[in-house]
């Protein structure tokens, strides 16, 4: 028993009459009297009555006329929500992301996808880079923005959407601050640095070790916002993002060395992103 064979039936009971019928769906007649043949035959019974001039319901008719119209119904209603799917944008937006990147990159596009996509539940995830990517991989979240891995993780998808540029950075009064300095001159002093295995960690150290240097981290922490306020104290020197310099910090110039990260987008490689999750890559990149 298939939806357009329910159709039939009911066109016939409505119009008493298999012309009308057929009329009124765009079908032969004949089509119409097979599909009605067929319910029948299913049914193990006659649905209808054929008089001379006019068709009327057996009372298996009457019991299956109000169970056909519920079914086509809810066919209808699946169709359209299906359909909804692939326009509207609902649900929940599972993201995780760093503290750095939340604080500084996105809540200008957070605010902007609310008043787009107001029906979106945000479940919003903070942690390190590493464990986004992680959290991504175990399908714990749809996706994450963070630092890009510099080597591409197995299953996992990236999509740069920020340059991110570093700069050794110091306060003012630190004797690094004078200019002129060489890698042998920074390994000298105690750096504040994210903690071992973090993107930004090996990022920062791997030009050292390829001079055969190795830096003298003071303190670790992978919260950006307090490396700077130990580096604004004058606690030690750092590598930090161009964006967070302030009054009383200065770049120093070191030849040989130019710090740079990728921020972006991280989803799994396999799978399709949900219309929320789409929504939201589409808003950072214009082109998703």
């Amino acid at each position: 028993m298939d939806t357009n064979t329910l159709h039939a039936f009911l066109a016939v009971a409505d119009t008493g009459s298999f012309s009308l019928a057929s009329e009124q769906l765009f079908l032969t007649q004949p089509a119409i009297s097979k599909r009605i043949a067929a319910l029948e035959d299913e049914l193990g019974t006659k649905v209808f009555e054929r008089l001379a001039r006019q068709v009327l319901l057996t009372e298996a008719g009457r019991v299956l006329l109000p169970k056909a119209r519920h079914i086509v119904q809810e066919m209808a209603d699946s169709r359209r929500l299906i359909a909804d799917l692939s326009t509207s944008v609902g649900g929940t937006l599972q993201l995780a992301t760093s503290h750095h990147i939340g604080l500084h990159r996105l809540p200008s596009v957070l605010r902007t996808y609310s008043l787009n996509y107001p029906a979106v539940a945000f479940d919003l995830h903070f942690m390190d880079s590493e464990q986004g990517c992680e959290a991504v991989a175990a399908g714990d979240v749809e996706m994450a923005v963070v630092t890009l891995p510099q080597v591409p993780a197995a299953r996992l998808a990236l999509r740069k959407v920020w340059d991110d540029p570093l700069a050794v950075m110091v306060r003012r009064e630190h004797p690094l601050a004078d200019g002129g300095k060489e890698m042998a001159d920074l390994v000298g002093y105690p750096a504040i640095v994210p903690e071992k295995g973090t993107e930004t960690r090996r990022l920062i150290e791997k030009p050292f070790e390829a001079a055969g240097l190795r830096l003298r981290a003071g303190m670790t922490t992978n919260y950006l916002e307090t490396i700077r306020m130990l580096v604004s104290a004058g606690l030690g020197w750092s590598v930090l993002p161009l964006s967070m310099l302030h009054a009383e910090m200065v770049c120093v110039d070191v030849p040989g060395i130019r710090f740079h990260r990728e921020l972006g987008i991280v989803t799994r490689q396999t799978g399709s992103l949900s219309r929320a999750a789409q929504a939201f890559c589409g808003m950072l990149t214009d082109d998703w």
